[in-house]
């Protein structure tokens, strides 16, 4: 199975159908299912993004070191002045990203939350578990 590493709480975000564009400095070629790993890299709750984000969550608990989703990665775009000021129509998501000219919008569909979450360590990039 393909699984991708997220810091928290953009793993959360994803899994609650919040986030569904993961950005990136690299593009992928991959399509298809993918797993979303919170990183084990923990969170600094007093920073303002931080808790910003963290309002647009329902479970405020972190899932540290867990694979909790499962998302179907439909396309990777190239993010262009047209892209980001579509984007800019739409707060919540551009919270959840880094949009600049020059990196990559991944476009997650089909959120599924996994009923048992698995631990794991996770790994840079797309991994194999």
């Amino acid at each position: 199975m393909k699984v991708l590493s997220l810091r928290e709480p953009y793993a959360s975000l994803i899994q609650e159908g919040i986030k569904t564009i993961e950005t990136r400095s690299w593009k992928t070629n991959y399509r298809g299912k993918l797993y979303i790993h919170a990183s084990l890299g923990k969170i600094k709750l007093n920073d303002l993004n931080t808790q910003k984000l963290l309002s647009y969550l329902t479970d405020k608990e972190m899932k540290y070191g867990q694979i909790i989703a499962c998302v179907n990665l439909v396309d990777c775009q190239y993010m262009d002045e047209k892209f980001i000021t579509e984007i800019n129509k739409n707060p919540k998501q551009k919270a959840c990203g880094l949009y600049e000219v020059g990196r990559y919008a991944w476009l997650l569909e089909d959120i599924e939350v996994l009923k048992e979450p698995i631990k794991a360590k996770g790994k840079l990039g797309i991994w194999n578990l």
